[in-house]
C-alpha cells in the first residue's frame, strides 16, 4: 500500500506547519508535542517521505483544546476522553485524584532520596505539560506541602539533597537557555528567611520558558548590593522569591527603601506575596503574587511601563 500523501488527506492549497512554527503558534514546546502523539495518541501529525512531522490547521485547533482541558486542571491521561465533546461538557471530577496521586508520588520520591525516580518524574512532567501547569499542578504543590511538613519536623538530609537535584537540573536548563535568547536578564534572588532556593528555582524555569535569561541567587543577595549587580550584570530587573512571611522591618523598610534607590523595577513572588500582600501593595515593590506562572506573565508589560521594553 503507497504511503499517504499530503494532498490525499488536506487540498493542495491546505497550509502545512513543521513542529517549530506550531510550537510557536501555541506555545507548547516540541518535546511535549511529541509526548502526546506519542504516549497518548492526543495529536495525528503528517509525516514527509523523510519522516518530519506537519500540523493542519485542524491539528493546531486540537492543540489548543487540549490546553484548555490542561488548564482547567485535567491531567494529559484524561484529556483523549474530552477532546471530541461539547465545550461546555463538566470537568470530570476525578481530576483532583489524579493530580493528588501524583503529587503524592512525586512527594513520596523525594522523601525517599529516590534520585533516578525523581529525575524520571521530574523529565515527564516536563514533557507531557506546559511549564506552567507543570509548576502550578505539581510541583508547587509538592513544595508547599514539603516546606509545610519540614517546619513542623524539619528533614535536612532530604531537603538538601532535593535542593541539590533540583538546583542541578535548572542550573543545566539555564545554561543552555542563557546562551539562546538575547531576552532581558532577570537578577533573581532568595530573600532572607527562605530556608532554601526551591522557590527561586521554579521561578528560574518559568522565567527562562519566558526568553528571560536569568541571573540566579539562590542565596538572599544583600540589598546594599543591588545597584552595583543590576549595573555590572547589566540586569533589567531584580525579582526577589520566598516560600516564607520575612522579617516585618525587611518588609516594610529595607526592601522599599531599596526599590526607591533602585533605576529598574523589583518585584516580589511566591508565598511571601500572598503573605504580605498588603505589607507592601501600595509601595514602590510590585508585587506578582504566588501564582509563579502569572507572576512571570506580569514582568513583560512591568518592564515595558518602566521603560525598559
Amino acid at each position: 500500500m503507497a504511503p499517504m500523501s499530503n494532498k490525499a488527506t488536506h487540498p493542495p492549497d491546505t497550509p502545512l506547519y513543521p513542529i517549530r512554527e506550531v510550537s510557536r503558534l501555541t506555545g507548547v514546546n516540541s518535546v511535549t508535542l511529541r509526548a502526546w502523539e506519542r504516549r497518548y495518541g492526543l495529536i495525528r501529525p503528517q509525516r514527509t517521505p523523510k519522516g518530519h512531522r506537519l500540523y493542519a490547521q485542524d491539528d493546531i485547533a486540537r492543540i489548543e483544546r487540549i490546553l484548555q482541558w490542561l488548564n482547567r486542571g485535567v491531567p494529559v491521561s484524561q484529556v483523549a476522553d474530552l477532546l471530541d465533546q461539547p465545550e461546555t461538557v463538566e470537568t470530570p471530577t476525578a481530576d483532583s485524584g489524579d493530580w493528588a496521586s501524583q503529587q503524592q508520588l512525586l512527594k513520596t520520591t523525594i522523601e525517599a532520596i529516590d534520585l533516578p525516580k525523581l529525575e524520571a518524574l521530574y523529565h515527564e512532567s516536563l514533557a507531557l505539560y506546559p511549564l506552567s501547569i507543570a509548576i502550578n499542578e505539581l510541583w508547587q504543590p509538592v513544595i508547599l506541602a514539603l516546606e509545610a511538613k519540614w517546619a513542623d519536623r524539619p528533614d535536612d538530609l532530604v531537603r538538601r539533597t532535593f535542593e541539590a537535584f533540583f538546583r542541578s537540573q535548572v542550573g543545566i536548563r539555564l545554561h543552555y537557555a542563557n546562551q539562546a535568547t538575547r531576552g532581558p536578564l532577570i537578577l533573581l534572588s532568595a530573600m532572607p528567611d527562605d530556608p532554601g532556593p526551591l522557590w527561586v528555582l521554579m521561578c528560574a524555569l518559568l522565567a527562562s520558558e519566558q526568553g528571560y535569561r536569568v541571573q540566579m541567587f539562590d542565596h538572599s543577595l544583600a540589598l546594599d548590593d543591588l545597584p552595583q549587580a543590576v549595573t555590572r550584570l547589566h540586569s533589567s530587573m531584580v525579582l526577589f522569591s520566598s516560600g516564607q512571611r520575612e522579617d516585618d522591618d525587611y518588609i516594610s523598610h529595607a526592601l522599599p527603601q531599596a526599590a526607591e534607590a533602585l533605576n529598574v523595577p523589583i518585584g516580589v513572588c511566591g508565598e511571601v506575596a500572598r503573605l504580605r500582600e498588603n505589607d507592601l501593595r501600595d509601595g514602590p515593590v510590585n508585587m506578582l503574587g504566588d501564582d509563579l506562572p502569572q507572576a512571570i506573565a506580569r514582568l513583560r508589560p512591568l518592564l515595558r511601563e518602566s521603560g525598559i521594553l
